[in-house]
């Protein structure tokens, strides 16, 4: 009887387990799924990537109009250690030069480096020191002092770094410390390369350049590491001719 009871409660046509279609139905739906989940990890860093590359073409833009309306000299700082952008503005004109490694546009130094290098450049030339002006970070859009307390800066995206930064009074690419970047009133800056990457990668798919028209300030954002072309007394062309970047 027991055995009859059983078999009553059973509903006719029941069965157990998947048929096939049943079971590649359910693996069609994980293959989808983990596909879009790769591909939206390898997207993020490059999404990253480009939000970064246009967080410093929007400070080039702000440098560029501030500059000309206040009638004052400004730079952009970019600490190629602590990835970090910011901008200063300064209390007196100055001229940019070149001046080696630690070249600094001929502003005070700030960095340990800096004065270091200016300590020895003393040493070795002559005559009373030529007050250099000094610059102060500013909070406009944000953009303050990393080292204090003035908005902090700002940061590039999670897992972007520096890979190089040349501008035109800069004999090389700089790989570490703080590069600079100036602007003057009447809408003028340098030619520069700033090359950003994913991490430590050195693929060019990995890598974006955002380059620098001196004249017009304009930026374009270029795939791969691009060096900074910077014109020679031997060429015809010159930062007074603008490639248009």
């Amino acid at each position: 009887m027991r055995r009859v009871g059983r078999l009553r409660g059973r509903v006719p046509g029941s069965r157990l387990g998947l048929t096939l279609i049943e079971i590649i139905v359910v693996m069609t739906i994980i293959a989808v799924v983990s596909g879009m989940a790769i591909a939206g990890s390898m997207q993020l860093p490059s999404a990253r990537l480009r939000r970064s590359a246009t967080m410093i073409a929007s400070a080039i833009k702000v440098a560029y109009t501030r500059a000309t309306a206040t009638s004052r000299d400004l730079r952009l700082v970019l600490d190629i250690d602590k990835q970090r952008i910011w901008l200063e503005e300064s209390d007196s004109p100055m001229l940019v030069q070149t001046s080696g490694k630690y070249a600094n546009g001929g502003a005070q130094a700030i960095t340990e480096a800096e004065r270091e290098a200016f300590a020895e450049g003393d040493k070795i030339l002559k005559g009373p020191p030529i007050p250099k002006p000094r610059f102060e970070p500013i909070d406009t859009y944000g953009f303050g002092d990393v080292d204090g307390n003035k908005g902090g800066g700002k940061p590039l995206q999670s897992g972007i770094k520096f890979r190089a930064v040349q501008t035109t009074h800069d004999d090389t690419p700089r790989t570490s410390g703080r590069a600079y970047l100036y602007f003057w009133p009447g809408g003028r800056t340098e030619r520069a390369s700033i090359q950003l990457r994913i991490g430590d990668s050195e693929e060019s798919a990995r890598i974006l350049t955002v380059m620098v028209s001196p004249l017009t300030g304009k930026v374009a954002v270029k795939s791969g590491p691009k060096e900074l072309e910077v014109p020679t007394d031997d060429e015809h062309s010159s930062d007074r001719q603008d490639t248009g970047y």
